[in-house]
This record gives structure tokens, sequence and C-alpha cells, in this order.
């Protein structure tokens, strides 16, 4: 039947320190698994070679918590190239491909266990890492696998194949097991049946040492059943229950003491191992009386290396969320079948004979954390450390009840002999104590005897006073009981702020207290109490504020100095939470802070793995632009689109935007989309207000003719011209698409059957357009105007139409046959060719467009000039307009102006030309009511 296949791993593209792909071949609670290298080139490569030729039935991949490939390729072979290069790809054969979740929903604090059933046979396995998934934890855009498994049957196997599988499986920490496939009776007649215990979740939450054990006891369970000993299999089964919560709980306990060993909690550590031999000998010894194990059965403790948790947060997430109730039911069921499992301690005088405590006289036999390390090895006076430690705590609780503190050894002698010159040694006897009280009183002692110094003292007498009190101070600085580190606080701020004005020493002493204190302050900052935190950065804050310390610019030097990478997460937003507070109080000049050092500070804060320290760099950037503008660009990228891809960089450049007046890229589209939206709302009225219009007109005529029966003639529609209507983004507009150039052959391609009537003296021989009105206007007349000499039309140079300058804009990005090769500049609203378009943004030349309701925009001098539909004829026709209006130009140089026409006939019926980038829709009956806007020369 299927089971665990053991491979090997040939090669991988690259890993990361610590974060070999070998690490895969490991499948443990506390494993790290492998990492692609720092911003690596994708796709990324693992080979690896399975123990023998298998028929391979199950693949297994557990994805990191926010290092996740967006997919990963299996390939398969039967034997591996000389050379693992690209152009030896055909070797492997494709066999698919799976998709990873980005893990959004679950915060990046999950991990994905993902099962893929094939059935396929070779030896060499090849997986290929597409691209990550983006997330703000993954900076570095790594890819990354924690486990990986695989499930199969050898090819050909027999039983001796079988178990030598087994066998080379079991090297590698993965257990051995039996060909039978039941772990139910059930299952037995199952030959496609995989075991639970196969599966890579059961090896990621278990102890190994206890998988083992659970896996032989399986064993002895299925031969149970083929012998029909039912009951003896109850009791296995039973006990198997019972073994795997207890596996799950030694596994949370070693990813505790890792975790504490990585924050250099030795104590948590060493009573988290402590707490995993008793629990594990405790349950051996239940397993030995109810006769369930023996010496043999119990294998030699794995032998794995100790590998550092860098995400010790989320290691917790891969363990059950029932860790606290891991043997509750047993201790519930009084059977006799059940195993005593509580995690109650044994007693001291206890002898445990269970094999894991045999085992450790041999030292090639017991776990990595329990081996001596040969520097401490049989130490001379290693053994005497618990009873010095005694004996310490005993003369301190003596000590304690007579009201005095204990006599100072010889190291702190030594160490403080200057203080007792000058303090006396039964004051720095309770500094040094190991009761807090007596510590807490040495310095409200100190404190007093400063504000009494008299001020006649000589001056080598108050440095030495001095120096005593800030080598006490900074020892107490360090004290974890908050009474005591309120009270060495309480005496530094009166050495610097009392005792040295008071004394009129020099800003040597100044200088001296401070680059003693702030450092171990500094530290202070990242401790894991908040109270103690919060003092620390307080305290800081109003040291360097204090006028005695501020003109020495000593704090600032302190505060931009590089965050170290193995730093707490306390420590770092402490120092940049200050770094910004102080930023703003102090500013740059002649303060200990420049523009140079605290953006060199703030780019390296923009890298670090904490997301709030990568925010407040963010913060700081803000700050300092507004002092220095010029300046802090130097030391960003330039603001491209490159750059936005990087949300850090998105979020500081918008900031800069805000802070210059200028409109962010999300308020220029938004105001783009507003403005779009009020166009389009007065389009449509000024569409309702001309159809109403002429509407009107058209009664009014039908009234002056007497009701003669006649068509009647606008100028700009003829007989035989054909009409459509386009529709686009700004309405339905008239094209008059047979208009040709004027001349002497020029005939209607249908002349009308009945005779015209008399000409409207409203409308007939006015250009709609510019107003101007001659008895030359006829059809031929008004087309000939419309095509050269209309001082509020033009040609576009692309398409040959006949537009309105006010909606040249307009036709070249939606209604010209070259409209595709145009695109609009976001600063200026004008169409630019699209190979242009970069360079055109970039040099920012052009002038700003102003909203539609503000100014209008010319697309020939490209100057913003006052709103409305009249103003469009003062800048077009007027005497001081347009210099680029070709066609006004040549009026100008070549003949007088025309007149305009003044329309009476119009003036009286209150209607007018129509409005730049108003829509006319055709009315029914295929009669137009009003000219087109574009016109194209065939």
């Amino acid at each position: 039947m299927p089971h665990k296949i053991g491979f090997v791993v040939v090669s991988s593209s690259g890993h990361e320190n610590g974060y070999s792909a070998r690490e895969l071949m490991i499948h443990a609670p506390t494993v790290s698994g492998w990492r692609s290298p720092r911003f690596c080139q994708f796709p990324q490569e693992i080979v690896v070679q399975m123990v023998e030729r298998c028929r391979v039935r199950k693949l297994q991949l557990l994805a990191h918590q926010y290092m996740i490939p967006s997919k990963v390729e299996f390939y398969i072979s039967h034997c591996l190239p000389k050379y693992l290069g690209p152009f030896q790809a055909e070797r492997f054969r494709r066999l698919g491909y799976v998709s990873l979740c980005d893990n959004e929903k679950t915060g990046c604090r999950a991990r994905e266990l993902k099962s893929v059933y094939v059935d396929t046979e070779g030896q060499f396995l090849k997986l290929v890492l597409h691209q990550n998934h983006a997330n703000k934890y993954n900076i570095y855009n790594q890819v990354a696998l924690v486990a990986m498994n695989i499930i199969g049957d050898p090819v050909g196997c027999t039983d001796e194949s079988n178990m030598a599988s087994r066998e080379r499986m079991a090297d590698q920490s993965q257990g051995q097991r039996t060909e039978d496939p039941a772990l139910e009776g059930s299952s037995s007649g199952k030959s496609d049946y995989i075991s639970p215990l196969d599966d890579l979740a059961f090896d990621m939450y278990q102890d190994p040492e206890v998988a083992q054990i659970i896996r032989k006891l399986d064993e002895r369970k299925r031969d149970a059943v083929q012998q029909e000993r039912y009951d003896y299999a109850k009791k296995l089964k039973q006990a198997i229950a019972d073994l795997q919560k207890v596996g799950e709980r030694l596994g949370r306990y070693e990813v505790e003491k890792r975790c504490a060993v990585e924050k250099e909690d030795y104590d948590l550590a060493k009573h988290k191992k402590r707490q995993m031999e008793e629990y594990r000998a405790r349950v051996y010894s239940q397993l030995e009386l109810h006769s369930l194990v023996n010496a043999e059965l119990v294998p030699r403790p794995l032998d794995l290396p100790p590998q550092p948790l860098t995400q010790s947060s989320s290691s917790y997430q891969l363990l059950p969320p029932q860790e606290d109730r891991a043997t509750d039911n047993l201790l519930e069921q009084p059977s006799s079948n059940s195993l005593d499992v509580s995690s109650q301690p044994c007693s001291s005088d206890q002898q445990l004979s269970s094999p894991h405590s045999a085992g450790k006289a041999r030292p090639e036999a017991v776990p990595y954390d329990e081996r001596p390390l040969p520097a401490v090895h049989k130490q001379p006076g290693a053994a005497e450390e618990p009873e010095t430690r005694d004996l310490d705590a005993s003369e301190a609780s003596r000590a304690a009840a007579a009201g005095e503190p204990e006599p100072l050894t010889e190291k702190a002698l030594r160490e403080a002999s200057p203080a007792i010159e000058v303090l006396g040694e039964g004051l720095v006897a309770k500094a040094y104590s190991k009761v807090w009280s007596f510590r807490e009183e040495a310095l409200l002692t100190l404190y007093q005897q400063l504000v009494d110094t008299p001020t006649g003292t000589p001056k080598e007498e108050l440095k030495g006073l001095l120096r005593a009190a800030v080598f006490l101070t900074r020892r107490s600085l360090r004290d974890i009981v908050t009474p005591v580190f309120q009270a060495s606080l309480k005496v530094l701020k009166m050495l610097i702020t009392q005792f040295i004005p008071k004394h009129k020493l020099s800003k040597l002493e100044t200088t001296y207290c401070v680059e003693r204190t702030v450092p171990v302050l500094l530290v202070r900052t990242g401790d894991s109490s908040a109270r103690l935190r919060a003092s620390a950065s307080n305290f800081i804050q109003e040291m360097a504020l204090c006028k005695e310390v501020r003109s020495l610019q000593m704090v600032p030097s302190y505060l931009v100095q590089p965050l170290k990478a193995n730093a707490s997460v306390h420590l770092a937003l402490s120092q940049v939470a200050l770094l910004a507070r102080l930023l703003r109080d102090l500013g740059t000049d002649s303060t200990g802070f420049t523009v140079d050092n605290v953006m060199k500070f703030a780019v390296r804060a923009l890298e670090h793995r904490v997301y709030q320290v990568r925010e407040m760099a963010v913060c700081v950037i803000l700050d300092l632009y507004q002092q220095h503008r010029a300046d802090v660009l130097g030391y960003l990228p330039p603001d491209d689109s490159t750059s936005r891809k990087n949300i850090l960089l998105k979020t500081i450049f918008e900031g800069f935007a805000k802070i210059d007046g200028r409109p962010t890229d999300s308020e220029v589209k938004a105001q783009g989309r507003a403005a779009t939206e009020e166009a389009e709302r007065q389009k449509e009225e000024e569409i309702k207000a001309l159809q109403g219009q002429l509407a009107a007109l058209k009664d009014m005529q039908a009234e002056a003719q007497s009701g003669a029966l006649c068509r009647t003639r606008l100028p700009w529609l003829r007989a035989g011209s054909a009409v459509s209507t386009d529709s686009s983004s700004h309405g339905k507009r008239v094209k008059l698409l047979s208009l040709s150039s004027p001349g002497p052959d020029r005939r209607c391609s249908a002349p009308s059957s009945a005779p015209e009537s008399s000409e409207s003296p409203g409308l007939d021989n006015l250009c709609i357009f510019c107003g101007e009105r001659s008895s030359s206007f006829t059809e031929e007349g008004l087309d000939l105007h419309y095509w050269k000499h209309c001082l509020m039309l033009t040609r576009c140079g692309h398409c040959r139409q006949v537009v309105e300058i006010a909606s040249l804009t307009e036709h070249l990005l939606t209604e010209c046959d070259k409209r595709d090769g145009f695109g609009r500049c976001y600063r200026c609203s004008e169409a630019v060719p699209k190979e242009e378009l970069p360079r055109h943004v970039k040099s920012k030349d052009c002038h700003p467009a102003k909203p539609e309701k503000l100014a209008n925009r010319c697309p020939l001098c490209h100057e913003n000039f006052a709103p409305g539909e009249e103003a469009w004829k003062v800048h077009l026709m007027g005497p001081v307009g347009c210099a680029m209006n070709m066609r006004r130009m040549r009026l100008l140089f070549k003949a007088p102006a025309l007149p305009q026409g003044r329309g009476p006939d119009v003036a009286k019926l209150g209607i007018s030309g129509p409005k730049a980038g108003s829509k006319i829709p055709t009315p029914k009956g295929g009669q137009s009511k009003c000219p087109g806007r574009t016109y194209r020369r065939q």
C-alpha cells in the first residue's frame, strides 16, 4: 500500500543562510524549511531524489505563512541529467501545477497544507516555484516551503524491498511501518489506503520521538487485529490516541523553548526543558506500567540541529487550538486501558525507570539540547553554583530581617571602590543589595546628600561626588524593579538640572552624565514592561529639551544611530518614536539633527522587518520635508511609476503632494471624474434647451408661411446629403458625410420634386458657429465657409474632418481615425501623441489646466481663458485672440475682418448658435434641425 517515501535534496536554485533546501528532509514541529535568497530571480527550482524508483500517489507541500509562491509546478523523471540546466528541462515530464492562496484572509498567520493526488512513476522530482504573493510582511520578495512529503509505492516492490525502503526512511527520522494497510479493521482490504500517520500534518504536530512510538504501537495494533486479539488492539488504539495528544503537547513545549532561546530568556527555556523531561518521563513510565512499551520499542532520540525561529509569533499557529486539553479526556475516563499522562511534575525522589532516563547515560543517545557544551563540561566551580546561590539568598533574607544589607563581595568592592571612597561602604552596600527596598533607600539617601551639599565645596570634591552618583545611578537604571528605576531617574534629573547649575560646574560634567546614562536609558526603552518603556522614553525626551543638555547636541546623535538587525521590536519602535518627537520639538537648526543623518536613518528604517517601524519612518520623512523640501528629495528615488509600485514610497510621494498643496493621484482621478460628470450634465441641459428653441422656431416658421406646404431649406442640410448619427460618450452628433468641395459643377444628387418655398429669414445666410451673415452663404457658400474660412472651426490634421476648435481635444481622443495614437496629459488635459506622452509628462513644461467651471482650454495656443461660450468667440475671433488660429491670422494679414452678422431675426427669436461641446441629436423624420459638429471632405 502507499506509504511515506524518503528522499534527499539533489539541488536547488539557492537559499537564504540558515534555510537550506535540506531542511525539507526533516519533519518536526520546529523545522525552519527552505527559503529562497532575498530578491531572487523567478522561477526557483528544487530537485529531490527518492530512495528508489517509486509509483508516486500523493504529494504534499506545507507553505510558509507569508513567503508564498503564487504557483508550484511538478516535474518527474526516471534519471537525473548530468547538468541541471535549462536545456535539460525536457528530461523531466511535467505533471501539472497547484496555485497557493495569498493568505490575506488569515492575516498571514496560518500555513496552507496543499495535497496533490497523482499516479506516476519516477525517481527524481522537480519543484518549480513561481513569483511570490505580495504582502506587507514579505519585504524581500522571497518564497519558502516549510516541508514537503511524498507518498507512494516502490515499483515492483516485494516484502524485502518494501522493508528496505522503510529502513532508509527511518534513517531520515521518518519512522518505520509494516506493509499492512489497516489502521482500522475495515481498511484491511484497500490496496490504495494511505495511513494518517504518513500524512505531513501528523509529523508537523508531533514530537518526533513520540511519533515513532505511535507508529510502532500502530504496527502492534494491526498485528493484534490479524491475530484477533481485539481486547489488546482496543488497548493499543486508546494508547495511540492518548500519545497523539502527548506528542502535540511536547511539540508545543519544544516550540516554546526555542522561542525563549531566541529571546534570550534562558530561565524560561530551562523551565520548558525541565517540564518536557518530567512530562516525557511520566508518560514513558505509564507506558511501561501498562506493558505497552519496552526498552527496545522506544526509539533513539533524534539528533536534530537547533534552528532559529525567525517568526516565533507565527509558530504557534501550527499547533492545534486544544493544546491545553491534551490529556483531559484520559483523566476523566477511569478505564483500565487509559494512560495516566497528566502534566503534573513527578516528585524529586521518584525513581524513573523509563528508557528515556536510562538513555541519558549514553552521550550519543541524548537530544541536542541535553548535551553538555564542551566549554562548560566539568568546569570547576560549576557544581557549587546552586549552593552559592542558596547561600546568597539566605544571607539576603537574614539581612532583610536584621535591617542591614548583606556585605559586599570582593568583586563588588573592586568595582565600586571609587564610589566607596566618596559615599561610604554602607551606602554602596545598600545600592548593591539583593533586597530592592535597600537599593531604593540608597538612591533616596544619595539624592538627599546631593541636595544638602553646600555651595562652597571645592570643585574636586564636587566632581568626585558627581562621578560616584553617576556610577550608582547608571547601575540602578538597569534595575528591573520599578521603584528603584524611578528613584534612579529622580537622582539623574537632579544632577543635571540642579546639582551642576547650582555649583557652576563645567559642561564637561554634564557631558559625562549624558554619555554615561543615555545609552543605558535607550536600552530600557526596549524593555518588556510598557511602564518602564514609557518612563525611559519620556525621560530621554525631557533630558534632550533641557537647556543644559540641548546645547550639547548629544541626545540626537544617539537617536540617529542605525537600527540593529537583532534589536527587539520595542527598542526599534521606541527609538524611531523618540526621534520623531524630538525632531518636531528641536528642528534641525544646530540641534544635532541634520537632514543628512536623519534621512540616512529614516531610509534604512524603511527596510526594517517590522511594519510599524517602517510606518513611523515615513512620518519622520514627511515631517522633515516640511522644513527642507529640496534636500529631502535627494535621498529618495525619483517620483515615477517604478517607484510608486513600492507602497511606502507611494505614501511618501502622496504626502509630499499634500504638503505642497498639489492634488494626489487619487484626488486628480476623483476631480477628473467629477469634472466629466459635471460637463456631461451641462451638455445634456444645453441639448434640451437647444431642442426647445428649435422646436419653437419651427412652429413660428410654420405659422408665417400661412399654412403653405413647403420644405424648409436649412443651409447645412440639402437634398442628397447622407445624414448619420454618431453615438459617442458626448451624446448623438449629426455628421454630413457627403460634403464635398464647392465648385461650378456641383449639383444636388436628388433635386426637390416640389417648388421650394421662400427661405427662412432667420437662419438663412448665417454661419451658426461664428455668427457671420452673408448673402454668399448659399449651400455651396456655407460649405466653402466651413471648409476654409470659419474662425471657430479647423481641420483635423489626421482624418481631415472639419471640427470645432473647442472640441478638438475630444475629437482626437474619441472620434478621430487616429484616436488610438493619442493619450490625455493629466496635467494640461490635452491630447498628446502616445509616443511623446512620457517625455511630455516628465518635462512638466505644459501649463496645468483648470476645471471647466473656472476656465476654458484652447487646444491651439494651450492657454486658459475665461469660461463660457462667448469667451470662445472672443478668444478665437477677437483682435487680441488666439495667435495660433491660422484662419484668423490669414484674415488679419490679407484682408480686413468681415463684418459679423447681427442676426436680427435670430435675436428676436432668442436663438443663438450652439455652444462648444454641445450635442445635437437627430430629430424624428430623418431631417436635422441643427448643423452637425464634424464634417468630412470627400
